[in-house]
């Protein structure tokens, strides 16, 4: 899914035989980025004809795409006439499969959820199977005339060309074909992609302003597991086979206190992840009592409530954090390195931590990446999902 920077759209407007359909897409994205705007605004910047911009303007009403949203203040003849996404129509599907929820989401062409179902994931392949065709069905039916398209986030690893899951590791899943199953009960187009490889494309769509218009940056996904998604010049980096960024399984010391969903006690997943910073507070109680019905939500409750046993347990995971982030910025350089998922709520908490070791990663003379904290909020791979799908619609054409 290829990203459009405005700011280099006057070298990108065609001048050959698929000039319209390239120049179409150009007037759509300008249209989600500055509006409210009008067509004389989106002529002067693209050096397109105003007559051509009227034309695509008309063929996007149209199709539902934009519409109208009154006038702008004149600049001595009448006053312009705005336009903006059409919202509140449903235009993308978005099945987000986590290890313990799937969340199926209906949006629109602005990324808002305008419909949500959510049940527990399961290991049983064909009840996920029979759930999430169910979920999709029931929408699609439910808007015959929206021309619906599903985005599909999963925690393992998918074949962007034939739409197959290829594996997913922490139910040993390979070699799914739920794409194809959609695509032929429902005629809705699918596009499968790893979750951190989605959340990083959601900071690109839906991020904040710095991290929008950041060309480089690595994307740390941390739920279950660890997932690093990869943008190389404003671009989701894949690698062959779709399988670039399975950072979660590097190697950053023995002993961690839980399994990685490979199986191994010496990934980044085992020190760093919700599961690894669970087991340890579940296990520091003086007492010797375990509180096994603990949330990751809880704990970040505790710490932000000032409770010290869950403080100390989120600044150690940042620690491990933080060791895998300082090997992302010896090896890739990136302008910036965006953490998101539910530890975020605890920034204030842990940010030193993470910043620390990166500190140490770096020569003096060496810039320093920004290290941030997302603003999507705790489910960022819902939003990722939905972005696979607005990401192909706002994409340019070849």
């Amino acid at each position: 899914m290829k990203k459009i920077y405005l700011h280099k759209v006057e070298k990108q407007v065609a001048r050959h035989s698929t000039i319209r359909d390239i120049n179409k897409q150009i007037v759509l994205n300008y249209v989600r980025a500055r509006s409210p705007i009008s067509r004389a605004e989106i002529a002067r910047e693209t050096s397109l004809q105003r007559s051509t911009v009227s034309a695509i303007v008309d063929d996007l009403q149209a199709e539902g795409l934009i519409e109208e949203t009154g006038s702008g203040d004149s600049t001595g003849g009448r006053k312009p006439t705005l336009l903006k996404l059409r919202t509140g129509r449903p235009v993308a599907i978005g099945v987000d499969v986590t290890p313990s929820v799937t969340t199926v989401v209906l949006a629109d062409l602005a990324g808002s959820l305008l419909e949500r179902d959510e049940f527990p994931t399961s290991s049983d392949i064909r009840y996920m199977d029979t759930q999430i065709l169910g979920k999709v069905k029931k929408y699609v039916e439910a808007y015959p005339d929206a021309d619906l398209e599903v985005g599909i986030s999963i925690p393992g690893i998918a074949d962007q060309t034939s739409g197959e899951i290829l594996y997913v590791p922490y139910f040993q899943w390979s070699n799914l074909d739920i794409g194809r199953q959609i695509t032929e009960q429902t005629g809705a187009r699918v596009v499968i992609e790893n979750d951190a490889n989605a959340v990083a494309l959601a900071e690109l769509w839906f991020g904040n302003d710095e991290i929008k218009r950041t060309r480089n940056f690595i994307m740390v996904f941390v739920a279950e597991g660890i997932g690093t998604g990869i943008i190389i010049d404003g671009q989701v980096y894949r690698g062959e086979d779709g399988a670039a960024g399975e950072f979660g399984h590097m190697f950053v010391g023995a002993d961690a206190p839980v399994d990685c969903s490979c199986g191994r006690r010496d990934c980044w997943e085992a020190h760093a992840s919700e599961k690894a910073m669970l087991y340890r507070y579940q296990h520091s109680n003086c007492s010797g009592t375990v509180q096994s019905s603990m949330t990751i939500e809880h704990l970040i409750g505790l710490a932000n409530n000032g409770e010290q046993r869950a403080i100390d347990q989120l600044k150690l995971n940042a620690k491990y954090l933080g060791i895998g982030i300082s090997n992302l910025l010896i090896g890739f350089s990136p302008q910036a390195i965006v953490i998101s998922g539910s530890i975020t709520k605890a920034w204030d908490l842990i940010k030193d931590e993470i910043q620390e070791a990166g500190q140490r990663s770096i020569r003096q003379e060496v810039k320093m990446a920004e290290i941030v904290h997302s603003s999507l909020g705790d489910r960022p791979s819902i939003l990722g999902s939905i972005s696979l799908v607005l990401a192909r619609k706002f994409a340019s054409a070849n």
